[in-house]
């Protein structure tokens, strides 16, 4: 089974798994879908790095924890396909604003041969460098992780899809 296919059979079962009754939601063996203590340990500390990153507006340092194939669908007009394009995008955002992420808790998170599947809330404050006032943002996103040994942790964010609270 190709990357493609591993990621495109985790979107699509994690619902069916979450939501499924009887038989289907008994755990498989050595409880594989909630990771090993050190995956979630190391999956805990990629989120932590990157939203680290945000607050000091270290782009180099985000890009480190982001697969070289990463698609962000951040906004219905706003979907970034790669890391060069995300490059582009952090830079054009960290000119005008500093960002901190005030919430982040995770509600599930899955995980499947070398994959994982985190759905979060969070919130993030947006403070324009320039004139305006602070806004915060809150939502909701999925982030889809893949074990990539060229991360500081060993994962790397390749899919994220953002749903806006309002």
């Amino acid at each position: 089974m190709n990357r493609r296919q591993l990621l495109t059979a985790a979107c699509c079962t994690a619902p069916s798994i979450l939501l499924s009754t009887g038989k289907a939601q008994s755990k498989p063996p050595g409880n594989q879908l909630q990771g090993s203590p050190a995956q979630r340990e190391s999956l805990h500390k990629t989120g932590d790095a990157i939203r680290s990153a945000f607050a000091k507006g270290d782009v180099d340092e985000i890009l480190a924890y982001h697969h070289p194939e990463v698609i962000k669908a951040l906004a219905y007009q706003n979907y970034i396909v790669g890391i060069e394009a995300l490059k582009a995008s952090l830079l054009s955002t960290f000119r005008s604003f500093k960002l901190e992420f005030l919430e982040n808790t995770p509600e599930t998170i899955l995980f499947h041969e070398g994959t994982a599947v985190e759905i979060s809330l969070f919130a993030i404050r947006s403070v324009p460098k320039a004139a305006g006032s602070p806004a915060i943002f809150k939502g909701r996103s999925m982030v889809v992780y893949v074990e990539y040994p060229a991360s500081p942790t060993g994962w790397a964010s390749i899919r994220e899809t953002v749903q806006p609270a309002t």
